[in-house]
């Protein structure tokens, strides 16, 4: 399940992440927030902003998340 966060609401999406989102996942038990740096259709590339290498995750194994984006309406 995704969650999309915006300035005026959080409502539950498909799992359809784009490049440049903000997002909240767990990894191992810990939540990790993450840039998407690169989204495609079946896969994404996150950057953990910690210093460590950008990593690719599957969007089948990526599980719950949520989606921050700034509210455009």
């Amino acid at each position: 399940m995704t969650t999309t966060m915006t300035a005026a609401t959080a409502t539950k999406t498909a799992p359809r992440l784009r490049t440049g989102d903000v997002i909240e996942l767990e990894i191992d038990g810990h939540a990790i927030s993450a840039l998407v740096l690169l989204a495609s259709g079946d896969a994404v590339i996150l950057d953990g902003c910690d210093g460590s290498t950008p990593f690719v995750i599957r969007l089948c194994d990526i599980g719950d998340v949520r989606v921050f984006r700034p509210d455009h309406a």
